[in-house]
C-alpha cells in the first residue's frame, strides 16, 4: 500500500498497489508548460498530476499500477527536455515511474542528432516519441524521418508509435526499413470501433505484427469508440486480435490516463484488459500486464534485441 500527496498541504490519498503496470499515462501542468491542444479539451485543462491518478483509482476501487511509464503529452515542441526534467522532479510517492517517453523531432533526420542525443541522456528517458496522427500521407517514411528514428534505435532506445489505423500501411514500411529499431504502437492504432473499422484495421494490424521489431498497447481504445460503442462486446474483439497476432510477449497494457477519463474510468479499463486475457495462462498474463513493458522500458540491457524474433 502506498500512499501519495503532491505538495506540503495536500492530504495523503491511498490505494492499493496492484501487480502491473501501466505503460501509457500522461502527466501534465498547463501553468508550468504549454500543451496548446488542451484548450480544445476543456475537461482536461487543469494540472494532472500523480496524485490525482491515485484519488481516481482510490474512488473506484482500482488497483494502483506498481509501476507507469510517463509519455509525452504534446507540450510545445521547445520543451521536450524541460517536460522529461519536469515529469521526473514531481514530488510524488505514488506509483513508480518506469520512465519518460520523450518528444523528439526526428524528422530533421541528421540534423536531430544533437538534441537527441542531450534527451537520451537524461536519466530516466526509456524511450522517443513523434506524434504522427495527423501527419500527411508518407511523412514518416520520408528519408529524414527515417534517419532520424534510426538514430533513436542507435541509442537503444525504443520509438513508439503514435497513429491512426490508416496509416497502418506506411508505418509498417517503416518498420520494415528499419529492422534494428524496437517500435511501439500505441492505442491498438487508433482502429474505429464498428465491425467494418474491425475489419479493415485487423488485416493491417496482422501485418505489422508479422515484423519482430515491434510491439503493441493495449490502451487508447474506449476514446476511439463513440459512446454507443464502449461496452466490453465493442471493445474485447480488438484487444484480443491484437494478443493474439502480436502474442503476449509483444503486448502490454497502457491505459492513456487521463484522456481515458473522457471515455470511461481507469477501474472500468483496467477490467476490460483483464477480461481479455484471462484465458490466458498465468505467465502470459503476467507478460501483457508487467512483463512486457519492464523487457521494453526497463534498463537497456534489459531489452531483448529486436531482431530476436519472438512470440506471436
Amino acid at each position: 500500500m502506498r500512499a501519495q500527496g503532491d505538495g506540503m498541504n495536500s492530504p495523503p490519498v491511498v490505494a492499493r498497489e496492484g501487480d502491473f503496470v501501466d505503460a501509457h499515462v500522461h502527466f501534465w501542468d498547463p501553468g508550468h508548460l504549454d500543451y496548446p491542444w488542451l484548450h480544445e479539451v476543456p475537461a482536461l485543462l487543469r494540472p494532472l498530476l500523480p496524485a490525482d491518478l491515485v484519488r481516481e483509482n482510490r474512488s473506484t476501487g482500482a488497483d494502483l499500477p506498481a509501476g507507469v511509464v510517463v509519455v509525452e503529452a504534446d507540450r510545445a515542441p521547445d520543451q521536450a527536455l524541460a517536460e522529461v526534467e519536469w515529469v521526473l522532479g514531481l514530488s510524488s510517492v505514488g506509483p513508480r515511474t518506469v520512465g519518460v517517453v520523450a518528444h523528439a523531432d526526428v524528422e530533421r533526420g541528421a540534423d536531430c542528432a544533437g538534441g537527441l542525443g542531450r534527451l537520451v541522456v537524461a536519466p530516466g528517458v526509456v524511450g522517443v516519441r513523434r506524434l504522427l496522427q495527423d501527419q500527411r500521407p508518407g511523412f514518416s517514411t520520408r528519408p529524414g524521418f527515417v534517419a532520424g528514428v534510426a538514430l533513436v534505435g542507435g541509442h537503444g532506445l525504443p520509438f513508439d508509435l503514435c497513429i491512426r489505423s490508416h496509416q497502418l500501411p506506411e508505418v509498417t514500411e517503416l518498420v520494415r526499413r528499419l529492422p534494428e529499431v524496437l517500435f511501439v504502437l500505441d492505442h491498438l492504432g487508433k482502429p474505429e470501433v464498428t465491425a467494418s473499422g474491425y475489419a479493415r484495421w485487423a488485416a493491417d494490424l496482422a501485418r505489422l505484427a508479422a515484423l519482430p521489431n515491434v510491439r503493441c498497447k493495449l490502451s487508447g481504445l474506449a476514446t476511439e469508440a463513440d459512446p454507443g460503442h464502449r461496452t466490453a462486446a465493442d471493445l474485447a474483439p480488438f484487444l484480443r486480435h491484437a494478443v493474439d497476432v502480436f502474442g503476449p510477449s509483444r503486448t502490454m497494457f497502457g491505459s492513456d490516463w487521463p484522456v481515458l477519463t473522457l471515455a470511461t474510468s481507469y477501474a472500468r479499463w483496467l477490467d476490460l484488459v483483464r477480461d481479455a486475457v484471462d484465458d490466458l495462462d498465468a505467465d502470459d498474463r503476467d507478460l501483457v500486464m508487467r512483463g512486457t513493458a519492464l523487457t521494453t522500458y526497463g534498463p537497456a540491457d534489459r531489452r531483448r534485441a529486436p531482431s530476436e524474433r519472438e512470440d506471436s
